[in-house]
């Protein structure tokens, strides 16, 4: 029999805020996270904004010396890993550390340490290339970090499935701890793209919104006049653990972690299904995975990148999986107030999406003017809305065709069959 998994912990680092709580009401305000890019001169750029987190320190949580050994995207994980961790009440030094783990996404990794140490190899040679280069820019560098901050020596590992990696990590722990390879898991992604490479190189695929005079307006995920995507960074984390396990403890329990469902489009490299036959498979695994009706889920935190082909493809796969009852399944995208955290994304909309259960409120999509026909279901325009809600599906969708679905719902007296 399959062990139940809830979620007890949580910990966030965005453009909008660090902090769970102040991200919660700042997104259902509507309010946008993607302002004009400062971490590095954008002047001669193509696309000049982003989801910058401005003014970005780890102090009080990673000392000097050790940040300047670890890449930003690692930074980040630190963070919101600590926090999610802290949030948990977790103490680890009570537990055995070989059923405790991590397992993190990241769809790049140390970008910013591979563009720093590529310029000074050309300008300096390769002798100046830094000692940590390789262990700053590895994918795994931040899974490997937070165990090491803990000393947890469980499952550990790194996802890289593109703009599907945290949604992969998490629910790569969510089945470690199902399967009894562990009781508590630290999952989620992190993401540090938001470089001079980084921005240029989505920009050259046409794939980013280029509405440099209003930043706070171009992620416009289903609306008629949405142009590409936001390039956001950050990280979202979650605590995963075995349920008894919890109870236990007497931990806070968020929700339980019912189902999660994977697929791969294998049609293009960049471009999604246009009919989003690979996206509907993995929400339908989804469900079958957690045994869970479609008259269950209420709300959808959509991918939603605000692309032209990509919105109009989720949408055709909710069509496909609710039928008739599509239009009255709640939909928003979050990336409409964050931009896209690309491997990280997944991570902090399950957070958000957690955090829509609890309190029975759909987030909005903002930015929303324009209907477009192709686009037809419910997002939840520009407002907040209330809802009773018992579960709730999180859907991330990367390049590679990468797919995956994840299902939340509220604790259930009774379990569910396995």
């Amino acid at each position: 029999m399959k062990r139940r998994v809830v979620v007890t912990g949580l910990g966030v680092v965005t453009s909008l805020s660090r902090q769970v709580e102040d991200l919660w009401q700042r997104v259902c305000r509507g309010e946008s996270g993607v302002r004009p890019i400062t971490v590095f001169d954008a002047t001669e750029f193509k696309v000049r904004f982003g989801g910058e987190v401005s003014n970005w320190t780890t102090e009080g949580y990673v000392s000097p010396r050790e940040a300047k050994r670890i890449d930003r995207f690692t930074q980040f994980a630190l963070v919101a890993a600590i926090d999610a961790v802290k949030n948990s009440g977790l103490d680890f030094t009570s537990e055995d550390p070989y059923r405790c783990g991590v397992i993190l996404g990241s769809g790049i990794g140390g970008l910013n340490e591979i563009e720093a140490q590529h310029s000074r190899l050309l300008e300096k040679g390769p002798d100046k290339v830094s000692a940590f280069t390789i262990p700053k820019l590895m994918v795994n560098a931040a899974s490997g970090h937070v165990s090491i901050q803990y000393g947890l020596r469980g499952p550990s590992a790194a996802v890289a499935t593109a703009c599907a990696s945290a949604a992969n990590a998490i629910g790569d722990a969510f089945k470690a701890i199902q399967y009894d390879d562990a009781d508590v898991m630290v999952t989620g992604g992190t993401e540090a793209a938001l470089t001079p490479m980084g921005v240029s190189g989505f920009a050259s695929m046409r794939a980013l919104s280029e509405r440099n005079d209003d930043p706070q307006r171009a992620s416009r995920p289903f609306d008629r006049g949405r142009d590409g995507f936001v390039l956001s960074e950050g990280a979202g984390l979650l605590v995963l653990e075995e349920l008894e396990h919890a109870r236990a403890r007497g931990a806070h329990i968020y929700a339980e972690l019912l189902g999660y469902g994977v697929s791969a489009d294998g049609s293009h490299i960049t471009q999604p299904d246009e009919h989003g036959t690979g996206a509907a498979k993995a929400m339908a695994r989804a469900l079958q995975d957690g045994r869970i009706d479609i008259d269950e889920i209420g709300y959808i935190n959509a991918h939603g990148t605000s692309t032209p082909l990509g919105d109009q493809a989720e949408t055709f796969a909710v069509k496909t999986i609710f039928g008739a009852r599509a239009r009255d399944v709640s939909i928003s995208s979050t990336k409409s107030q964050l931009g896209h955290l690309l491997g990280a994304s997944g991570g902090v909309e399950l957070v958000l999406t957690v955090l829509a259960l609890r309190d029975s409120l759909i987030p909005p999509t903002i930015n929303y003017d324009e209907p477009d026909p192709n686009c037809d279901l419910d997002y939840t325009p520009n407002q907040p809305r209330e809802r009773k809600l018992t579960a709730a599906m999180s859907n991330s969708f990367g390049f590679g065709g990468h797919n995956a679905s994840l299902i939340v719902g509220q604790l259930r007296p009774n379990g569910r069959p396995s």
